[in-house]
């Protein structure tokens, strides 16, 4: 058995989810696939996949075998093509992570202009609002915002998420406009959970800074949904520029209190070690520039 063929084969089974996927990218069977698996099992003398479910589910030990396998893999390309060409290519899979609003509003939208400076990479987008385990995910880079809780992870602050107080007309028509940041109190403010200050809202206006302990009837744990029930009129949100940048330019909400800036997110690209790859640092560059550019 070729071992790093088999390991190359077991990755793919993994990304692919089936092995008859796997056989058909290799031009192979899928009987092929599953003897190549079988024998690895047998060398590592352990199972890789639970074999009683109907799709592919990684053992508890297969998914440390394969963050590792991935790594080796991308270590031997990244050897092979520095042999030969003196430097590294910037070239193969990329696993980033970030929150589901901002993979889809701010970066999924910027991966093209990314991939057309790299033609040679394959992006894999991985989008949650929890913060997940880069090692056991197998994630490359993850963006990350505000103040990170876990002090051991390797990060680069590469910019800084803006951010506004926002309603839509309707509601405004029904309850008026604050005029000032205590007039929040009186308002119907909806809260996104996941910040760390929760319900306690910083603004700041000529080196004066006030906090105002808001307070609703609708909280989540997803930004998306806050933006939502913005546009549905419920109530107000603190929530990033971006996030409504087309919703304001429509009219379909308002920016509210526009002197009164709350203090911006850092944004964070996190690794899971110090050696970057090629491709990362790529990604990371692109990424700053394009929040400069924005």
């Amino acid at each position: 058995m070729d071992k790093l063929e088999a390991m190359t084969i077991f990755v793919r089974a993994v990304e692919r989810g089936s092995f008859s996927a796997v056989a058909r990218e290799l031009h192979s069977s899928q009987p092929n696939i599953s003897k190549q698996i079988a024998a690895l099992e047998a060398s590592l003398g352990g199972r890789l996949f639970v074999r009683s479910t109907r799709k592919l589910a990684l053992t508890d030990e297969g998914e440390r075998y394969y963050t590792e396998c991935r790594q080796i893999l991308a270590a031997v390309d990244t050897a092979e093509h520095s042999f030969k060409t003196g430097r590294e290519e910037i070239a193969g899979a990329l696993r980033v992570a970030t929150s589901v609003s901002f993979g889809r509003g701010w970066l999924a939208p910027r991966i093209a202009g990314f991939l057309a400076q790299h033609p040679a990479i394959r992006i894999h987008l991985q989008l949650s609002d929890r913060n997940e385990d880069l090692v056991g995910e197998g994630t490359d880079v993850a963006l990350r915002f505000g103040a990170l809780r876990d002090s051991n992870l390797v990060s680069r602050t590469i910019g800084n998420m803006h951010r506004g107080v926002f309603a839509a007309p309707s509601y405004l028509a029904r309850h008026g406009a604050p005029a000032k940041p205590d007039d929040l109190l009186q308002h119907n403010c909806l809260v996104f959970t996941l910040l760390s200050s929760v319900n306690a809202w910083n603004l700041k206006r000529k080196g004066k800074e006030t906090t105002v302990a808001v307070s609703g009837n609708a909280t989540s744990n997803s930004s998306e949904a806050v933006r939502a029930m913005v546009l549905s009129g419920l109530g107000i949100s603190l929530s990033p520029i971006w996030q409504f940048e087309d919703d304001l330019e429509a009219g379909r909400v308002v920016h509210l209190l526009p002197e009164w800036t709350p203090p911006p997110l850092a944004i964070h690209a996190v690794l899971p070690n110090r050696r970057q790859s090629a491709r990362v640092s790529a990604f990371v560059d692109y990424v700053v520039q394009a929040i400069a550019d924005f």
